[in-house]
């Protein structure tokens, strides 16, 4: 095999998922020439079996600069959504009007309130929320149904068509003179003097910097450039109805309706290894909170199913970093990546491409899980 030395790019990304994606078309805004090497459909595609929500409230609770990170990418998103739109055409349907978070117990309202008054003291004004009754909350959401007793909302949150982004983002890196390559497998990244050679199946890539936002694949690929990147696999499942009249015109945690009119039901997490099959308890469970949340949901037909495996740290929150050892060689990887593409792409790129790091970022640097003491928790 040989080095496409010619046609050197200034980064290569390994991943074309949403988080590889959006990473790339903001390298290609800051100028550089990027080729993102993809496995393709035979991979597990997190990008295409998410729920489509960007989301802040509640994220971050135990670590702070999440939250800020959350939030900063949300505050980007108007932004990267106008831009998508003026390279490629395509509404990803961004909507930010506010989010839910309904609860069903009072020892459910009573955790909303701990998790959302420590946030909002740690980022201050930053970071609005209200604890809603049931009966401002029904004001609000005329559908909800008896047995839910308040909800948080937070003006913070929204949601998007997540096919049509990850849609958007590939068309629109590639109007940007990136180069996408399909199919690639890449199984060795070797350190050279004046960059890296990335082995893949088909051919062997070389630059001075590469990316690695290539989901669970991380974790292997991670340790051959001196990164520490622990992912595994949680599981994630779905459910989609027809198409409905409007009535929910918000996003909440566990529903929502898209642009489209179709209701998605989800918010699943399991830890299943690799097996990335629908289960019917799970799916019946899902199905049957959705139903307690909206009572007139209860005979509309399902059309699909999902389940897709996302990728988590042991702590849930994301790493970000560059090797000390091997500088010019990153890892990115999150279970957000809807919600922090506007990150990704316009605060993340700017860094790989030689700006200042992000305030946040020193947080997320995978040798925190080094530490024997270090907790794991799922905190969203």
């Amino acid at each position: 095999m040989r080095g496409h030395s010619v046609d050197s790019p200034d980064v290569l990304v390994v991943g074309g998922g949403l988080v590889g994606t959006a990473v790339a078309y903001g390298l290609a805004r800051e100028g550089a020439k990027v080729t993102v090497l993809d496995q393709g459909d035979g991979g597990f595609r997190a990008s295409r079996g998410n729920f489509g929500l960007v989301w802040v409230q509640g994220k971050g609770y135990g670590l702070s600069p999440y939250a800020r990170w959350s939030r900063s990418s949300a505050r980007l998103w108007p932004g990267l959504a106008a831009a998508l739109l003026e390279d490629t055409g395509i509404d990803v349907s961004l909507k930010q009007p506010g989010g839910f978070h309904l609860c069903f117990s009072d020892d459910e309202m009573a955790e909303r309130e701990k998790r959302l008054s420590t946030l909002q003291a740690e980022l201050g004004g930053e970071y609005p929320y209200q604890l809603l009754d049931a009966q401002e909350l029904r004001e609000r959401l005329p559908a909800v149904g008896p047995e839910v007793i308040g909800a948080s909302y937070t003006p913070m949150d929204g949601h998007v068509n997540p096919l049509k982004l990850l849609r958007a983002l590939h068309d629109a890196m590639q109007r940007r003179g990136v180069k996408l390559v399909n199919g690639e497998e890449i199984g060795r990244i070797v350190p050279e003097t004046n960059g890296f050679a990335v082995h893949g199946r088909n051919a062997v890539w070389r630059a001075p910097k590469v990316v690695l936002s290539a989901g669970l694949g991380n974790r292997a690929l991670s340790a051959q450039v001196g990164l520490h990147a622990p992912v595994a696999p949680n599981r994630g499942q779905v459910l989609v109805s027809e198409r409905v009249a409007p009535f929910l015109h918000y996003p909440t945690i566990n529903v929502r309706q898209t642009d489209e009119g179709s209701v998605q039901f989800g918010d699943s997490m399991e830890e299943a290894g690799y097996n990335d099959f629908t289960t019917t308890d799970v799916l019946s469970t899902i199905a049957r909170r959705g139903v307690r949340s909206f009572p007139l949901l209860k005979n509309v037909r399902l059309v699909r199913t999902w389940a897709a495996l996302r990728v988590y740290s042991p702590d849930s929150f994301p790493i970000y970093e560059q090797s000390l050892q091997y500088p010019g060689s990153f890892v990115v990887t999150c279970h957000s990546g809807v919600t922090l593409a506007a990150a990704h792409a316009l605060r993340i790129a700017p860094w790989i491409t030689g700006g200042p790091i992000p305030d946040e970022l020193p947080a997320f640097r995978g040798g925190r899980f080094l530490a024997a003491d270090h907790p794991a928790s799922h905190a969203h």
